[in-house]
């Protein structure tokens, strides 16, 4: 007869001696774990997950309980779990604009929320490195997913240990990076579990806000629906609670207390809205001309709205009002691969495009939109901006600053603005793509660059590391996990890492 053991998250059985020591019998949230079948193949991870204990000397179990110092059949000490203090706790790739938890650097309210950007401490740990024309390399590798293509989400989810997950939302596999085996484990989805391939429009998630349940990822979209993603790494399985039932057409977004994505119906495209924990659901119609049904990007929030944008127009939404679509004038067209909007320093957003005579910035959310003529591409988002190698430190047209004559014949491409309260220009992760003098379009749109630098651009810019024989490089993802920050892109087969020590 076993006996039963309770901790605060766990129930243990402890069964007879020389009978297989402890077995957990469930944890708090978890679907129940099959434990000879799994969970005791991966003893080490299933305990620092749990933070639960392992023999140092002794063989009377190969783990113990949360929570136990010593054997209780000879009194040997056991090796109970760490808990490693981390300065970047939670991360995810693409951010969502739903806000992130204190602990994880949400972003201010300032600024748009679901861009590449974020507040975390990146500048101090990266700027201690050695200045450019230094060349640096990447420290660490990190095997790519075996499905590459791919969004990553960092954090404890709950757990006792921080993880890193990998949806590859173009397959419906969901992976799982165990670091003392040091391979990726391939989840299994629970019965019921939906669908999650989604690829009608950019790739867009909401991670789990305050009060979120153990395991819980976020709100994911299928092509079915919208659902909440819960994970069981002790189990290596996943299921979905469904929050809608609908083809969507686009990712969900977040705005104020306000969810939100908008879905395919048989009288044309509509928005669905709740709040952030799902009551309270309502469907609204489109006011305005026919909206696209798909190819919608990466939802952003700001100034009280969200918003998707399109090769056609524009969608705006705020809560209490019905969502608005404004068709861009022909013949205007965005160039929505080179970064997102853009901050001017008034406050208002823009978003660059070509009339085919000239490039321009149109501001966004109006219809009688302003227009500022420039005099070529200019890639970014936010207020990190570049023309070619310079960049652009005032206004999104101003003249870019030109602060080093070398850099003219390269092309400048940001992945990821770092957002600091004690810095007046902006910082962050470039691709500085050397020697190139075509069309923007063209390098984005899989000519192979021979020679580009991993660049950290601030007070110091630092070049991290060299590439060589890149394409299409907007497809880089940028995350942080472990205390380390990665740089995946799907052709490669391995993630680049550069470890973030020091710095206030």
């Amino acid at each position: 007869m076993a006996y039963r053991w309770q901790t605060e998250d766990s129930a243990w059985l402890e069964h007879a001696p020389g009978t297989g020591g402890f077995e957990l019998e469930g944890s708090r949230d978890l679907s129940p774990v099959a434990w000879a079948a799994h969970a005791r193949g991966r003893l080490p991870d299933v305990a620092a997950l749990l933070g639960a204990s392992l023999p140092m000397s002794c063989h009377h179990a190969p783990i113990y309980p949360e929570g136990f110092a010593f054997c209780p059949d000879c009194g040997a000490a056991l090796a109970m779990a760490e808990q490693r203090p981390q300065r970047f706790p939670a991360w995810w790739t693409p951010a969502g604009t739903s806000p992130l938890p204190p602990a994880a650097w949400p972003l201010p309210r300032h600024v748009p929320q679901g861009l590449p950007l974020s507040a975390a401490p990146l500048a101090a740990a990266l700027e201690l490195r050695p200045a450019e024309p230094a060349v640096g390399q990447a420290e660490l590798r990190l095997p790519a997913p075996p499905n590459a293509v791919c969004v990553f989400a960092s954090g404890r989810f709950g757990f006792a240990a921080q993880r890193l997950l990998a949806l590859a939302y173009t397959r419906n596999v969901l992976q799982y990076w165990d670091p003392f085996a040091a391979h990726w484990q391939i989840m299994v989805a629970e019965e019921g579990t939906a669908d999650l391939r989604f690829e009608r429009s950019t790739y867009a998630w909401l991670p789990a806000g305050a009060g979120a349940r153990r395991g819980e990822l976020g709100l994911v979209p299928g092509e079915g629906g919208l659902h909440r993603l819960l994970v069981n790494p002790v189990g290596e399985s996943y299921r979905t609670e469904p929050l809608l039932h609908a083809p969507l057409a686009s990712g969900p977004g977040a705005v104020g207390r306000y969810i939100a994505c908008l879905f395919n119906a048989p009288d044309g495209l509509r928005l669905w809205t709740a709040l952030a924990a799902g009551a309270d659901p309502e469907v609204l119609a489109v006011s305005g001309a026919d909206a696209p049904a798909e190819g919608w990007s990466r939802p952003y929030s700001y100034d009280g709205a969200l918003v998707w944008l399109h090769e056609r127009g524009q969608l705006l939404w705020y809560p209490g009002r019905a969502p608005q679509w404004l068709a861009w004038p022909f013949p205007w067209t965005p160039r929505l691969q080179f970064g997102g909007p853009v901050r001017s320093r008034d406050g208002r957003l823009w978003l660059i495009g070509h009339d085919g005579e000239s490039y321009s910035f149109r501001e966004l959310g109006r219809e009688d939109a302003q227009v500022e003529l420039i005099d070529g591409a200019r890639l970014g988002f936010d207020t990190l901006l570049f023309r070619r190698g310079h960049q652009v430190k005032n206004e999104p047209w101003s003249v870019e600053d030109v602060e080093d004559q070398r850099h003219g014949d390269a092309l400048v491409l940001p992945l990821l603005a770092n957002i600091s309260a004690t810095r007046s220009q902006s910082s962050g992760l470039v691709l500085r793509i050397e020697g190139y003098t075509g069309k923007a379009e063209a390098a984005l749109g899989g000519e192979i660059l021979p020679r580009t630098f991993v660049e950290w651009v601030g007070q110091r810019n630092v070049v991290l590391d060299e590439l060589v024989r890149l394409r299409h490089p907007a497809d880089c993802h940028v995350f942080v996990h472990d205390d380390c920050l990665w740089l995946h892109h799907p052709a490669w087969n391995e993630i680049r890492g550069w470890r973030l020590e020091g710095g206030a």
